[in-house]
């Protein structure tokens, strides 16, 4: 009874370790930007070091031009995190979806709003 007990308890948890996800690596791929109604196309490029819920690393439109990721958290496939740009301060929402690193970035400065839309995916070792 007891080993059964034990087989069922760990079938319950295995989706959810399975769930955790790893999201450390270079990321690369379009940056799709508006800004007052005019869009653009862009580039970005991040370096992610994913330690249990921490997220860590850079992000910029090149390797040469990267800025530190702040308060960077990781919450199953879902990951937030602001970057410190030469300009304003820019917030990432993105989500792993079939193996890319999917969503939004948004931000603000003098009046004017930016979003973007961001699909990156994970460059080989």
């Amino acid at each position: 009874m007891i080993k059964r007990f034990i087989l069922l308890a760990l079938l319950a948890v295995a989706p959810v370790l399975q769930a955790q996800t790893d999201l450390t690596g270079t990321w690369s791929g379009p940056f799709v930007m508006t800004v007052d109604g005019d869009t653009h196309d862009d580039t970005a490029l991040m370096v992610l070091t994913q330690k249990g819920a921490e997220l860590t690393g850079t992000a910029g439109p090149t390797a040469e031009q990267q800025w530190p990721i702040l308060k960077g958290k990781v919450e199953g496939a879902a990951a937030e995190f602001d970057v410190q740009s030469d300009g304003p301060l820019v917030h990432f929402a993105l989500k792993l979806v079939d193996g890319h690193l999917k969503g939004d970035a948004k931000a603000e400065m003098d009046g004017r709003k930016m979003s973007a839309t961001v699909n990156l995916q994970r460059k080989p070792k």
